[in-house]
């Protein structure tokens, strides 16, 4: 096959590297287009605030004027700073079913990652772990939730032919809002509340002040919860502040709420509506088409997927976690919600799997892999 790999250059290459990703989806119903307004903004180097530490270069691969594979080299100066390493990072991945082409952009990130200093590639991350991440490894015929990947099968096989191995997997366990809601996890969840004199309270939207002081509560636990977590990156304030304007416009209050323990923040968490049961109907991916399906369609989600959930170092293992899922299905269920995902759980994080496994009852259904290679 006669093809060249070209890097992106300008804004007009730039978007050509987005909007290709429907000649690779076209005909999966499976897939669910993303906004193409969000695309430009997560890959503009100038405004989104994770480019201040971090550099990429996105490549494509063409033949004969079609796209026919694309690919982004990434380099996260603070994923290496944290971790003391020279891992670099690839990602937006898409590519025909043709392993010439898709060793090629492999051979060409490795290649441009190597001159930088990096003696790892590894992926893939759109572009970081805060952002989307893993390859899809199973449950094809199920479209992702919101913020999560998706890919064909095929994928698996041009990523492993290459040489690449498992690095780590991610896990998405389903929740069954109603079954959860026993008896037991009731009692429980009081004896909890009880002890730590809990209470809940929900993110404030409106008050400009005070939204900021529970993300800056939020951005505390999420820093030092996730700090021991394998790939762990802490966000910088710029990073936090970027991404809660963005989810301020999706997020439903019922589903982001603060704990605190005797007037103290010790929790947080934040479940978003499943949108992508709206925009799978977006196929154009225009923001209008996708405020349009979001009006007429919102009332029907059925799945609430929980992001996030955080709780300080010195209050885990005391079940005030099981009080914030509780929370989650009794809230969800009075807005029509029938199950959850928690995702995504890394697979060696005993703590969280236990929870979820043995108080949830959850189950996991959806596996996402994170590869790496020496180059």
């Amino acid at each position: 096959m006669n093809f060249i790999i070209k890097p992106v250059e300008t804004k007009a290459e730039r978007m050509r590297f987005i909007r290709c990703q429907w000649d690779f989806y076209k005909n999966d119903p499976s897939w669910v287009p993303p906004i193409i307004a969000d695309r430009v903004k997560l890959l503009d180097t100038e405004k989104n605030p994770f480019y201040k530490h971090s550099v990429m270069q996105l490549f494509l691969a063409v033949s004969d004027g079609k796209i026919v594979g694309r690919i982004a080299a990434i380099i996260n100066d603070n994923h290496n700073r944290t971790h003391k390493d020279k891992v670099g990072f690839f990602g937006f991945f898409e590519c025909i079913d043709n392993q010439e082409v898709a060793n090629a952009l492999f051979d060409t990130a490795a290649d441009w990652l190597k001159s930088r200093g990096m003696d790892t590639m590894r992926g893939p991350e759109n572009p970081s772990q805060n952002d989307e991440v893993g390859l899809l490894m199973d449950a094809f015929d199920k479209p992702a939730v919101i913020l999560m990947t998706y890919n064909p099968e095929y994928y698996i096989k041009l990523v492993e032919n290459y040489g690449f191995k498992k690095a780590k997997d991610l896990w998405a366990y389903i929740l069954d809002m109603n079954t959860y809601l026993t008896e037991k996890i009731v009692r429980m969840q009081n004896i909890i509340r009880e002890r730590y004199q809990l209470v809940i309270r929900e993110v404030n939207f409106k008050n400009k002040e005070q939204f900021k002081k529970d993300v800056d509560s939020f951005k505390e636990i999420y820093n030092s919860a996730w700090q021991p977590n394998w790939g762990f990156v802490k966000m910088t304030d710029e990073e936090f502040d970027f991404l809660a304007a963005d989810l301020k416009t999706i997020a439903d209050p019922k589903f982001a709420f603060l704990v605190e323990s005797k007037g103290k923040v010790v929790g947080f968490a934040l479940g978003l509506p499943d949108i992508n049961q709206c925009l799978i109907h977006n196929r154009n991916g225009s923001l209008l088409g996708a405020i349009w399906h979001l009006l007429t369609k919102k009332k029907k989600i059925t799945l609430l997927r929980i992001i996030v959930l955080g709780v300080l170092p010195e209050y885990q293992k005391t079940g005030i976690d099981a009080v914030m899922y509780y929370e989650f299905a009794l809230r969800g269920r009075e807005k029509g919600i029938t199950h959850g995902e928690a995702s995504w759980i890394l697979e060696d994080n005993e703590m969280m799997n236990r929870a979820l496994t043995v108080t949830m009852n959850g189950k996991v259904y959806k596996t996402y892999r994170l590869y790496e290679k020496g180059i």
